[in-house]
């Protein structure tokens, strides 16, 4: 049987690992009552916002903000979990795990990518991309999120590694 590659599953651990406190210190602050946040931390999300034209997370949309409570209460906690399964390395039982895991967030990315593509920022109290150019700038930071849960799916799919093939014992 063919063992998963071992790149991707530390690839996919460092996502996890790196995901665990950008998630935590930053994404997860929109959510958060005004002053609960130390400073060092709003002020970092502001320069980020500033620079990267990213007014979503500043001021999210609702339907934003539903993403977002979703990565608090279903994608952190999954985070440790899947990082310790591609540290360890060859662990099927992640396969579906990490399925659910991949179509949700593709399914999300797909909706933020298009409305930083499509959506009209002229009239957000925060400074949005105006130029093709800063659109893509902004569509760079989140395409990596996207990418890398649709290899995990791909791998988690075709990887005859964690294909589940249960073999029937013979009466």
């Amino acid at each position: 049987m063919a063992a998963a590659p071992r790149w991707r599953e530390r690839l996919f651990a460092l996502y996890f690992l790196s995901h665990i406190p950008i998630t935590a210190l930053i994404d997860l602050q929109p959510l958060l009552p005004a002053g609960i946040v130390p400073r060092a931390l709003t002020d970092l999300l502001q320069q980020y916002a500033t620079s990267f034209r990213d007014p979503m997370m500043l001021q999210p949309p609702e339907w934003f903000k539903a993403f977002i409570y979703c990565e608090a209460f279903l994608q952190l906690p999954f985070f440790p979990v899947a990082a310790y399964a591609f540290l360890k390395g060859g662990c099927r039982w992640i396969r579906t795990p990490a399925i659910i895991y991949s179509t949700h967030v593709a399914t999300t990315l797909f909706a933020i990518l298009a409305h930083i593509l499509f959506h009209d920022f002229s009239k957000s109290e925060h400074a949005g991309p105006q130029s093709l150019r800063e659109r893509l700038v902004l569509l760079s930071i989140y395409l990596p999120y996207l990418l890398i849960p649709l290899l995990l799916l791909f791998t988690m799919l075709c990887n005859p590694h964690y294909k589940h093939v249960e073999k029937r014992k013979r009466k």
